[in-house]
Order: structure tokens, then C-alpha cells, then sequence
């Protein structure tokens, strides 16, 4: 007999330790995607996750003779929490066999809350196997992260707080987006919504690269992948629950897939109405919505979206931010040939205009024509593409790299290499570091200051963020201009530093 996961939800005993979350309006991104966005709060869990509801309400369910021998768990993270937190507010054991790829913050944070940690195996069936084995061997009960009635019930509950909350919001809701690793969250949400309100769409959200669900779906049966992207590591699951995958296959609307880029994006997003971080697995329902807004073309519309965990490593901003641009084609990444020869460079970023340069990188090649690895911010693709047209019918032959991933991830670091040429003519090679004010124009100031007769041999320059631009910039300068180059470095107005000795510089570029 199957569960009635309404009776379920509706008696969940989730609020002993977990909280009702906030249904908040997000006003930039919903006036990006033109439609009403609003996001569940579940970052804003005890645990940072809604994986305390589902934790909760199955240990909570345990005879006191279960409890007394101790829980046992695999996890990623974020249900480690709630296991870990859960059994200590029953004062019971809790060991967490978790993966050796998990993010040290989760590691740390099941410790602080009272839980044994264990790593096993690089994704979560290999600490799931351990875990098995752990149960076995120490009498433990096993609370599974999603393939469980009283998780998915615990998790259900965000359906029942959507559609309470809901009442307070203007606008029919259109549809509510969850992300999918094991599927207990989009199922939990779904048997609750398509109960009580079966017009509301529910949809869920996979990467790429940890599709399981979906695949599963389409062939009619669980399918197991061979391997997983482990960037949204909360949903990097090989294989989807039984129970998960009969209601998703039963209850979902449509499930939509998005990529690494996307995922940044809506992390960037979240962030600037909130001003809260979400991991990226937290992110997927947000990155889900706006590419089913942008597939289906919806205008208008109330549409919901699950903010399920903000449990990431801080190092990992580098990577998003680098990412968050291009993910929502704000930044273009442009190959650019130019003419070798003066006032090539001040040409090339006139035709820029009013786009701001993010990133510009190149070394001298050939004496006839130059190749510039260059990100320039623009509002949409449909930008980019006029900038790469207007770019090549001036002359300057362009290929657009935004979406290349080899691009992307190496080349931008690696242009470069010795080039001896750069003595050519008499002409050495002077290299010096500056630091440009990280404000429209700077470059344009840089090089109208620049004798014509200098060439550029070498530039590379990354917005980070910071105040300053660190530029490295490389020039051949006739011996007979020393005194002329002194004073334009003088009168430029920019903080500099003379390079041109530097062993590193020497070993690999000189």
C-alpha cells in the first residue's frame, strides 16, 4: 500500500526543530526575466538547508529502542547536517559517512553539531556502500537522504508553507521549481502541490552533468550514471531513489536542465537581492526558472523557486564570479586579430565605445598581426553578436569564445610564452606593472598617452573586482625614447612598477 504523503506532510513533526521559512519577493531578478520571482528561504534553515526537515521528521518517527543504538547517514553535506543536528536534539549517536570531495565547511559543520564523520568514496554511492556496511557492523538505523516516506513527507512540508504563504502574495502561481539530486525534495513538494493545487506546475531542475532523474523519466526506469559533475555537489547523485523516482515520474510537470554558467549566474542573482550566498545546488531551482521562463517565453507569470542550501566553500566565489557574467551573457569572451602596427590597440578599443572591458591578454606573435584573448561586458547575446559583426567589418577579424570551455578555464591563463622576436629592430622588450583605476576609460587614457612609435608586446589585465586594475603591460621602446617614456610613465598618473628584471617575467615570457 502506498503512502498518503498528504496525511504525512500534513503531520510532519518538522517544527520541533526546523522553521517556516520566508517566501521573499525578488525584485532585480524578476524584473530581468519579466516575470514574478519569489524565493523560498530555505538557506535560512538552522542547517542552512532544507534537508533538517526531512532528517527530523524520520528520527523523530524511531521506537526509543532505535534511538537508543544511534542513526547512520550518507551525505554530501547538508543532510549530514540535519542527521547530525536531528539526533542531537534526541540525544541520540549520529555517525555521517560523507564523501572525500565534500566541502571542508560541511565536513566542520556536522563535527561542531555532534556527528562521527567518516569519509568514503568520491560521490555519494561510495559513502552510501560504507555506510551500509557501518549499519551492519554497529547496529545502527539507517536515515536515508531522499529514498525515505518520512524524508519526502518532511520535505513536502516547503509545498504546504508555499502555498500557505502564497496567500499573502499577489499573483496566481504559475509554477514552483525544485532542485533534483535524489529527488526526496521534489517529490515531497509535488505530492503535497499536485494534491491541494494540481494546476500548479512543479518543476524540477538537474545539471548537465547529473541528470538522473530525467534520464531515469525518459527510459521509463532508474537509470544509474557511470559519473556526475561534482560543482552542485548537494545533487551529484548517480542514482535516484525508488520512491523519488515513482512520484517525480508521477507528478512532475517537466523537469529542465541547466550548466555550470547558469548555476553562477543565479547564485550572482540571489545575491543581489538578498544579499545572501547560495551553494550551487542552492542555486539550481533559481537557474531552472529563468531558463524555463526564457524556453517556454513566459511574461508575467508568479513563479517560485526553492533557495534549498547556502552551505558552500568561500573559495569557491572565485570561481563563481568568474563564471557569473558569462552564465548570464553579460560578458562576451572574444578572440581578435589585429594589424601588428601603432595605433592598432587605440582603434580596436574605440570600436569597444562605452563597453567595458573585463579582461585583456596578449603576446607578441608575428610582426604582421596580433591575437587579443579579450572579455568585454554587454547586456545580452544579441550584444555580443552585433560587437563580433561591428568588430569584423572594421577589420578585425573576431571569434567569439563564450561559449568555449577549453577557452574559458585555460587559455584565458595561458596566453603568453617567450617571444625573442621582441628585440627585433634594436627594440627590447620593457615591462612594467601597473595598477589602472578600475573606471571606464582607463585603457583609452593608457594608450592615448603612449607614443605611436611604441609598440605593444605584451598585455594582460583581469577585473577582479578590486579597486585597482593590475595591468602588466610589455612595450618596445627606442633607446633613443628613454627619456620621452620616463615622463609619459610620469605624467600617466597610475602606479607602476618596472618589471622588466623580474626572474618570473624572464623564465616565462622574456
Amino acid at each position: 500500500m502506498q503512502p498518503d504523503y498528504l496525511q504525512k506532510i500534513l503531520t510532519a513533526r518538522v517544527y520541533d526543530l526546523a522553521e517556516e521559512t520566508a517566501l521573499d519577493f525578488a525584485p532585480n531578478l524578476s524584473a530581468r526575466v519579466g516575470n514574478r520571482v519569489y524565493l523560498k528561504r530555505e538557506d535560512m534553515q538552522p542547517v542552512f538547508s532544507f534537508k533538517l526537515r526531512g532528517a527530523y521528521n524520520k528520527i523523530a518517527s524511531l521506537s526509543a529502542d532505535k534511538l537508543k543504538h544511534g542513526v547512520i547517514c550518507a551525505s554530501a553535506g547538508n543532510h549530514a547536517q540535519g542527521v547530525a543536528m536531528s539526533a542531537a536534539h534526541l540525544g541520540c549517536r549520529a555517525v555521517i559517512v560523507m564523501p572525500v570531495t565534500t566541502p571542508a565547511i560541511k565536513v566542520d559543520a556536522v563535527k561542531k553539531r555532534g556527528g562521527e564523520v567518516a569519509l568514503a568514496g568520491d560521490s555519494y554511492d561510495g559513502a552510501y556502500a560504507r555506510a551500509l556496511e557501518l549499519e551492519k557492523a554497529e547496529k545502527l538505523t539507517f536515515i536515508h537522504p531522499f529514498d525515505d516516506p518520512e524524508v519526502i513527507a518532511g520535505q513536502g512540508t516547503i509545498g504546504m508553507e508555499i502555498l500557505r504563504q502564497q496567500g499573502s502574495h499577489a499573483g496566481k502561481i504559475h509554477a514552483v521549481f525544485v532542485a533534483i539530486g535524489g529527488g526526496g525534495l521534489a517529490a515531497g513538494v509535488a505530492a503535497y502541490i499536485k494534491a491541494v493545487r494540481p494546476e500548479i506546475k512543479v518543476i524540477g531542475v538537474e545539471t548537465f552533468d547529473a541528470d538522473a532523474m530525467k534520464q531515469s523519466i525518459n527510459a521509463g526506469k532508474r537509470v544509474r550514471l557511470a559519473q556526475v559533475g561534482l560543482f552542485a555537489d548537494g545533487t551529484a547523485v548517480q542514482f535516484v531513489g525508488e520512491e523519488t523516482f515513482r512520484l517525480c515520474r508521477e507528478l512532475l510537470d517537466d523537469i529542465v536542465l541547466v550548466d555550470t554558467d547558469a548555476i553562477c549566474a543565479a547564485i550572482k542573482d540571489v545575491f543581489e537581492d538578498t544579499r545572501s550566498i547560495l551553494e550551487p545546488s542552492g542555486a539550481l531551482a533559481i537557474a531552472g526558472a529563468k531558463e524555463y521562463a526564457r524556453q517556454h517565453k513566459l511574461k508575467d507569470k508568479t513563479l517560485i523557486a526553492v533557495a534549498s542550501g547556502a552551505n558552500t566553500n568561500f573559495d569557491r566565489l572565485r570561481f563563481v564570479a568568474e563564471r557569473a557574467e558569462i552564465g548570464e551573457q553579460r560578458e562576451a569572451v572574444l578572440s581578435v586579430t589585429l594589424p601588428e602596427q601603432p595605433g592598432a590597440y587605440k582603434k580596436f578599443v574605440s570600436l569597444i565605445g562605452r563597453h567595458n572591458i573585463t579582461e585583456f591578454n596578449y603576446r607578441y606573435h608575428k610582426r604582421k598581426e596580433a591575437h587579443v584573448y579579450v572579455g568585454i561586458q554587454v547586456a545580452s547575446r544579441t550584444e555580443s553578436l552585433k560587437l563580433v559583426e561591428a568588430l569584423t567589418r572594421h577589420g578585425y577579424p573576431t571569434l567569439d569564445l563564450s561559449e568555449d570551455e577549453t577557452a574559458k578555464l585555460h587559455v584565458r591563463h595561458m596566453v603568453g610564452g617567450h617571444a625573442p622576436q621582441v628585440r627585433d629592430g634594436g627594440m627590447s622588450e620593457r615591462v612594467y606593472r601597473f595598477e589602472f583605476p578600475e573606471r571606464p576609460g582607463a585603457l583609452m587614457n593608457f594608450l592615448n598617452q603612449m607614443s605611436a612609435g611604441w609598440n605593444i608586446s605584451l598585455f594582460h589585465y583581469r577585473n577582479h573586482g578590486a579597486d585597482t586594475g593590475r595591468v602588466l603591460v610589455g612595450m618596445q621602446v627606442p633607446p633613443a625614447d628613454a627619456a620621452e617614456f620616463h615622463a609619459f610613465l610620469e605624467k600617466l598618473g597610475y602606479r607602476y612598477w618596472d618589471e622588466s628584471e623580474n626572474p618570473a617575467y624572464r623564465l616565462f615570457l622574456g
